[in-house]
Formats: structure tokens, sequence, C-alpha cells
């Protein structure tokens, strides 16, 4: 534990999801206390073994009520916002928690005379978009800048590692499904980053190596069109799958139909994300506000899923040795 950071406590809001419990295992590395602020801190408990006795402690918190996120804030000496959602419920928007969480929480923050903020917003995120994601995102970006204008904004590609949304679902449906939809023939651009990665740039972002007031945008090393990373998947689970092109007009009818479903398995909203790459800026790149320019070596799609598809192989980790 690191003497000069032991005192100091991080309130984490998000901190018990999927880059949440890499965020907080990267601050208490560091020494941080930390809080999680989450609706629910009692589903939260698993993440206490991550830190010493009594250094993470998970809070309750409504993003919808501004006392309880002052609350989660007071004595705090840095905060971070991981809080954000891939699909629209009766309960949750993109207005409501990408817009208004990110503006309650920025101006608690303020108020508490903090201004050591860091918010996850996401690569793609445009006023302009004529996705509601893309568009609340940049909205919640706003918003942040203007009741803190220090505040560092962290903008990764698509995320990866164990228990992602993208390798998980499509290794999931590859058990069942004889074909997996390329939508728009598959072309869109990502630049997948491994979570562990943007965790890491998350608490340096903590720590003040990053410049106050500026957009951070994260994508691994390598370019990767929507065909490629389901070819990738394949191949590490060892199964053959048709790849059938899908328009993004047809795309968009079965995602309606979908979106009837508890949990949808595309959004009408994400075939319209799927239009436009999502891959790191010339404007960041020439800034050096990516994970070169911050001198991290981020880690490769191929680096990282083998780690976690094996799991849906046939025969599970057993089917290695096979042919392909």
């Amino acid at each position: 534990m690191m003497a000069n950071q032991s005192s100091k406590i991080v309130t984490v809001f998000g901190g018990s999801g999927f880059l949440g419990r890499h965020v907080v295992r990267a601050l208490a590395k560091r020494g941080y206390r930390v809080r999680i602020a989450v609706r629910r801190p009692e589903l939260a408990g698993f993440m206490q073994p991550q830190g010493g006795v009594g250094q993470i402690f998970p809070v309750q918190a409504n993003l919808r009520h501004d006392w309880s996120i002052e609350r989660a804030i007071e004595g705090a000496d840095a905060v971070v916002n991981l809080v954000g959602i891939l699909y629209e419920t009766s309960k949750q928007s993109f207005e409501s928690v990408h817009k208004d969480g990110a503006e309650a929480i920025a101006k608690a923050t303020a108020k508490a005379g903090l201004k050591n903020l860091v918010q996850i917003s996401a690569i793609g995120a445009d006023l302009e978009s004529g996705s509601d994601y893309a568009r609340t995102k940049a909205e919640g970006e706003k918003a942040v800048q203007a009741a803190v204008p220090e505040a560092v904004i962290v903008r990764p590609s698509l995320l990866i590692g164990p228990d992602d949304d993208f390798f998980n679902k499509f290794a999931e449906m590859s058990r069942f499904s004889p074909a997996l939809p390329l939508i728009g023939g598959g072309e869109t651009k990502f630049q997948p980053a491994f979570v562990g990665d943007v965790a890491e740039v998350i608490a340096r972002a903590v720590d003040g190596e990053l410049e106050a007031g500026q957009t951070y945008e994260l994508g691994g090393p390598e370019e990767k069109s929507f065909k490629e990373l389901l070819e990738i998947m394949l191949s590490e689970t060892q199964r053959k799958r048709l790849l059938l092109p899908m328009p993004f007009g047809i795309a968009k009818a079965l995602a309606w139909w979908t979106e009837m479903l508890p949990s949808p398995v595309l959004t009408c909203d994400q075939v319209t994300l799927l239009k436009t790459d999502n891959v790191v800026s010339d404007a960041a790149k020439s800034a050096g506000r990516t994970f070169e320019g911050l001198g991290i070596k981020a880690q490769s799609v191929e680096a990282v899923v083998g780690s976690y598809l094996w799991s849906y192989r046939p025969a599970g980790q057993y089917e290695a040795n096979r042919a392909r």
C-alpha cells in the first residue's frame, strides 16, 4: 500500500460492474480506500476481498436522488463515474443515466469542492449522432465539463475481457445458432480495448497523471472489423458457423422485434451505432491522449480472449488439442 495514498478515499459510482471491478482493483493496489457507490450495496460485498480489511466498502447511492450522491461523495478525495447502460428499459433511459446521472454526480462533486473527477464516456460520443446512446454520452460529457472543468473524460472503444458483453454474447449464440449475423456486411471497424488496460488509465487519472480537463480515447493496438472479431471468436471457440451478411435495414427490423425481450440481443440504436466506425480519432492520436501517448502497451484481442472463450468450446478447455 502506498503511504501517500492510504488515507485517500475514492468514490466509484458503478464500481461493481464489468469495468468497475477492474477499476476498484487498480485503485486498491495503489492504496486508495474505495467507496463503491451502487443502488444495492448488499450485492457488491463480493468486491471487498480485492483490498485489505476495510479498504473497499460499498455504499448506497441512487442517481435520481441528489442527497444520496452527495452522501456517497462526502469526505472523498476523488470521484469516478462508470455508470452506463447498453440499452434502455422501462426503468432506465439513456437520457436519465448518461446525461442526467452524469450531471448530478458532477454537480455534487463541484459542491463538495472537488476537482478530481473521472467521467467514463465512449468513442463515438457525438451531440449530433443519430444514436441515442452516443448522443447522450456526449451530453453527459458536456454537463460534466460545465460543472467540473478539470474533469478528465475517458472514451474507450469496445471493452473486452472476462464477462464482456461482446465476445461472450456471440460465443453463446454460436452454441445454438448455425449462423451469425454480419450487420451491415460486418465492415464496421473497432479497436477493442482490454478492460484492465482501461482501468489502469482511470487509476492514473485519479493519481493526477492525466491532463486535467482533457478527453482521452482508448483503443487497442489494432483495428478489427466486426467480421474479423467474429472470426477470432469462432477460432477460439473452435466452432464452424456461417457468417451471414445482413443489411442494416433487415438488422433494424430484427432489432425492433428483439427489443421486446427482457435482455435484447440487438437494439435499433445499436444498429445505428454500427453504421459508424468505433476507432480512436486522429485528433486524440496527435495530442497523445491515447494508450500509446500514456506509455501503455495495450493488449491485443488475441492476447486477451483466449483466457475465457475456451469455456465455449464443445469440450471446454480439453478441446485445445483437437483439429480445428
